[in-house]
């Protein structure tokens, strides 16, 4: 097996000195490089040193002149924010980074963290649903949370409103993990101000986005998967039929985690989402004790899906004609996803990460049923 082979398939060393997890953080900030150009520029170049010196030819060959990759400034200030916030970075591939999330293709490779990371040692859970939640639904989230927190479970979700909230309230004292779309020093919505700072100080608080970010609805998708990749299931507790939520059941299921969800009323729109969960296969949660059952059954021997190789070498060009290719075949129409996939005579695997990656810039929308539609 060659060197680039192995690099495409192992996580990268990770930075042992301040001076690695600079080039490290100055790779990640760059213009147009995320979390799949990042993993494939290491694996290509070894170092983000080496990676950072190639950048301007690599982008200059994907059609972007005159590109500059991130001042040092900028990975400066974020490093003094860092410091002020008592924020402590973890890097894919160091003892101290999330297991399971690091089996993810596209693991972020550092996140922030304010708070206890010995939490995440422990077997975690998500638990998400509504913002606007019912009574019902957040009494519902509150004593799942409780009842699985007493069991041993460390809690994670996202510090939204509705269910968020309360699953957080009700594991404070036993273990909560709030995941933040923007900036882990950024509290959003500033209702939950006094629940950041509990959770600061009892539990942990996470973020793959620098320092000082204010989340923007773009973020949020990306956010979702570090929820479901943390744990090792995904609890919904109600969820309408395009919420955020769905999106992290999604992450889920290709990451190979284990989906369940709570039923709710066929008139109620807040429970559509996880009756349809339910009816595609999750399983169907009354109390804590559904979820432990669940989690106790045998966990397949299979890993989550990784891309096939191919993906990892392409380069940010043949991503860029990619990502044209299937914009050029998308309207306000909408179009089944299979037919897409047929229609670039390609595989799902291939295609899917491109997909993600143009619904998370808001150029193209999920619709029920398999569909997609670019954004005009």
């Amino acid at each position: 097996m060659t060197a680039e082979h192995i690099s495409s398939t192992h996580p990268p060393l990770p930075p042992t000195t301040e001076e690695d997890r600079f080039a490290w953080l100055r790779l990640l900030r760059s213009r147009r490089v995320g979390v799949s150009t990042f993993h494939r520029l290491m694996a290509e170049h070894g170092t983000a040193q080496n990676a950072l010196a190639a950048l301007p030819e690599v982008a200059r060959q994907a059609g972007l002149d005159a590109y500059e990759i991130c001042p040092p400034g900028v990975i400066e200030a974020e490093l003094k924010a860092a410091k002020a916030a008592h924020a402590r970075l973890l890097c894919l591939g160091a003892p101290d980074y999330p297991e399971l999330l690091a089996t993810l293709p596209d693991a972020p490779p550092m996140l922030w963290a304010i708070g206890d990371p010995g939490l995440m040692t422990r077997p975690m859970l998500s638990i998400v649903g509504a913002r606007n939640a019912s009574s019902l639904g957040t009494r519902m989230a509150r004593a799942l949370a409780t009842d699985l927190g007493q069991a041993g479970y460390v809690i994670v979700s996202g510090l939204a409103r509705g269910v968020d909230t309360a699953a957080h309230l009700a594991t404070v004292e036993t273990g909560t993990i709030a995941v933040l779309a923007g900036g882990v020093d950024v509290v959003y919505p500033a209702e939950n101000a006094h629940l950041a700072r509990d959770i600061a100080q009892k539990g942990l608080r996470l973020s793959e986005q620098p320092m000082g970010l204010q989340p923007m609805a773009r973020h949020f998708p990306r956010r979702n998967r570090i929820i479901s990749g943390l744990s090792r299931a995904v609890v919904v507790v109600e969820a309408a039929s395009k919420s955020g939520s769905l999106i992290t059941a999604r992450d889920a299921l290709d990451q190979g985690r284990e989906v369940l969800a709570v039923p709710g009323h066929p008139f109620d729109a807040r429970a559509s989402g996880c009756n349809h969960l339910i009816r595609d296969g999750a399983t169907l949660v009354r109390n804590a004790q559904d979820v432990i059952d669940a989690l106790a059954q045998p966990i397949p021997a299979e890993p989550a899906p990784t891309p096939e190789l191919p993906l990892e070498t392409r380069s940010l060009q043949d991503t860029a004609r990619l990502h044209q290719q299937i914009l050029d075949r998308l309207g306000p129409s909408p179009l089944a996803e299979d037919q897409l996939i047929r229609d670039l005579k390609s595989t799902a695997k291939a295609v899917n990460p491109a997909l993600t990656d143009l619904e998370l810039d808001g150029k193209i929308q999920r619709q029920p049923g398999g569909l997609l539609a670019r954004v005009s």
